[in-house]
């Protein structure tokens, strides 16, 4: 794993490449966490592909980059990620959860510039995009507010962006006890935690900005027409991995089949793969899931 960092508007983004093929996948994590989401599916990659991960705006050591937040902002970050690093019409595009809808966005815009060739580069569009348990915009039930929506799902996480704790060992307690982590704890998950963990004893905290998480997570529920305009852009159609269990490791995952089955008939080319015996966190952390993601991103 080699650390690097590139320019984008307010400063320098963190980013990370795991592997040295020349191959190229662009990775995007989700809303509360960090490049390391991706360690275990860089260390899965065949011989000749690198993936390069981007601690996006207000997460990780990124964290001091000014908002305003935004699916629409990390989109454009992540195309500044992709042109630092040299992708091209042979990478391939992914992300988690929240990164799943911001690598919709550019993925789409990277779509328009390889049908109207007006990029800087030339244009050019993803061989791949593959969207792991993300980026079909969530149905938000008539008259309910978005922020109590997103409190309902996103609470816990969005609550230990408030807390302190006495030392690194506290914090990965917290994570340790998480049910979706708690039978699935490995050196991979620990690395994660204690990437994110920061401040001296007695002040340990998460290196995530709540305000990030806040704005970033109304975009889903309430910005259906653009990230739906961005998921029927996409050449060619992307791929959905599915957890089938969610962010508590309940039975319901976050992409739920009959939210899977109604973006189906309106994207046909829309393919849908549902990931043995996972949830919304060891998708990426388990070896054997982080395996078969990894195996899809390289397919062909």
């Amino acid at each position: 794993m080699k650390f690097d960092e590139v320019a984008v508007p307010g400063g320098r983004l963190r980013i990370a490449r795991f592997g040295d093929g020349p191959r190229l996948i662009i990775a995007a994590h989700g809303i509360s966490a960090s490049l390391m989401a991706w360690r275990a599916v860089g260390d899965a990659l065949p011989p000749g592909w690198s993936l390069v991960a981007a601690d996006l705006r207000g997460r990780g050591h990124s964290a001091g980059l000014p908002g305003p937040y935004g699916l629409d902002r990390h989109a454009e970050d992540l195309e500044l990620v992709a042109r630092h690093v040299g992708a091209d019409g042979t990478s391939v595009l992914t992300g988690h959860s929240m990164g799943a809808y911001v690598a919709a966005l550019h993925a789409a815009a990277r779509t328009a510039a390889a049908r109207t060739g007006a990029a800087r580069d030339g244009g050019w569009r993803y061989a791949r995009v593959v969207l792991v348990d993300g980026g079909l915009p969530l149905p938000l039930p008539p008259g309910a507010d978005p922020d109590e929506v997103m409190a309902a799902t996103l609470g816990p996480a969005i609550a230990r962006l408030s807390r302190t704790f006495p030392d690194v060992e506290a914090y990965l307690d917290l994570f340790r006890a998480h049910p979706a982590l708690a039978d699935g704890w490995s050196p991979v998950v620990e690395e994660y935690v204690r990437y994110d963990a920061t401040g001296p004893d007695g002040a340990v905290r998460s290196r995530v900005r709540e305000e990030a998480v806040r704005q970033d997570g109304r975009w889903p529920l309430t910005r259906h027409a653009e990230l739906g305009a961005a998921l029927k852009a996409i050449e060619p159609a992307p791929l959905l991995l599915r957890a089938p269990r969610g962010l508590l490791n309940q039975d319901v995952g976050l992409q739920p089949d009959d939210l899977t089955a109604r973006w189906k008939a309106e994207l046909p080319g829309l393919r849908d793969e549902v990931v043995p015996d996972c949830n919304h966190y060891t998708i990426l952390f388990d070896p054997r899931c982080a395996a078969l993601v990894a195996a899809r991103l390289t397919a062909g």
